[in-house]
């Protein structure tokens, strides 16, 4: 079994913990609190993934980035995956609905069990489930909290218009 490394880094909306293995980026979520918060300047003697990790989330919270480079893994059924899959081709700036994906992945009746696998994402922000909301427009279910899924969808509106 890989090792498991853990790290934190500060984001406008609170500490951020960060997991990996040898390999892959395996945890991205929002903390309450941490005991040690790093960031780029001391994170030298990081994986270079877990060091990319913290970049790109930087560079994401400065508005600069769009997507992400970082190599990830989560497990989940084939279903999940099939469902982070269909989140990972939701554009910036843009927002699906939970029907909407369970449409694209042929039976518009799965809609809650889009909602679970959307709840079971341990890749925040990367695998954008902020970006998923309901089929009326409205903000539903979000891990973080609708304040903080506001805040993420809006600041991707507010960037996509500066973003290269």
């Amino acid at each position: 079994m890989d090792k498991q490394y853990i790290v934190y880094m500060q984001s406008p909306l609170g500490q951020v913990e960060i997991k990996a293995d040898d390999n892959y980026i395996t945890l991205i979520r929002m903390v309450k609190s941490a005991d040690n918060v790093l960031t780029t300047k001391d994170s030298g003697e990081l994986f270079p993934h877990i060091r990319q990790c913290i970049i790109e989330l930087e560079e994401y919270f400065a508005g600069v980035r769009t997507d992400f480079s970082i190599p990830i893994r989560q497990s989940g059924t084939d279903f999940q995956q099939k469902v982070w899959q269909q989140l990972l081709k939701i554009p910036y700036g843009t927002t699906v609905s939970y029907i909407e994906i369970a449409r694209r992945l042929g039976n518009s009746k799965l809609t809650r069990a889009v909602g679970g696998a959307n709840h079971r994402n341990k890749l925040w922000i990367v695998v954008p489930c902020h970006r998923v909301i309901g089929a009326d427009g409205s903000l539903t279910g979000y891990g973080g909290g609708l304040d903080c899924k506001q805040w993420l969808l809006k600041h991707e509106v507010d960037n996509s218009k500066t973003v290269l």
